[in-house]
């Protein structure tokens, strides 16, 4: 059973993670000009259906300064959520075979550095785009923070299921 489970644990991370890792490698390679173009629809959309839902009262103006305001912290918190999405796979993908959790968790933290730094020099060789130390520090403290989630999430799991098997204890002695 356990060998069934964790087959299909690490088969379908990892295939998940194969899809993240092209997802991530395909907005890397688009050049600055794309890149920031993509961001700002999505902040101007995002923009707007928050206009829509508390009234619609903001000018076209108004909506393009805060589209554009936001779109950097957009930007950074959609590295952030994908790393933080490669940190749970990864962690999930060494959830059988490393067997200490504090082990797991570094090797996971290390993997997301790993991929967060390639996908950074991957992007120095992008016409308008650049490699940033800082990206790579910002996408390890999502993977950081995904892993954590998943070890903290398993560790309650397990906590949870403990308590359910232990039995009262019975004192035998009335005294």
């Amino acid at each position: 059973m356990r060998n069934k489970k964790s087959f299909w644990v690490t088969g379908v991370a990892g295939a998940l993670l194969l899809l993240l890792y092209c997802g991530i490698f395909r907005f890397s390679g688009q050049d600055g000009e794309a890149s920031g173009n993509l961001s700002l629809s999505i902040s101007r959309y995002g923009i707007k259906l928050w206009d829509e839902l508390t009234g619609g009262r903001m000018t076209q103006d108004m909506l393009e300064a805060l589209a554009s305001y936001f779109e950097h912290p957009l930007r950074k918190a959609a590295h952030f959520l994908e790393y933080a999405v490669m940190g749970v796979l990864t962690y999930s993908i060494l959830y059988y075979p490393v067997k200490k959790s504090r082990k797991r968790y570094l090797l996971a933290v290390l993997w997301v550095f790993l991929s967060a730094a390639l996908d950074e020099l991957h992007q120095y060789f992008i016409p308008g785009r650049w490699a940033s130390a800082a990206d790579v520090l910002l996408d390890t403290c999502g993977g950081a923070a995904g892993a954590l989630l998943c070890c903290g999430g398993i560790y309650l799991l397990k906590k949870s299921r403990y308590k359910k098997r232990k039995k009262p204890y019975k004192n035998k002695n009335p005294y």
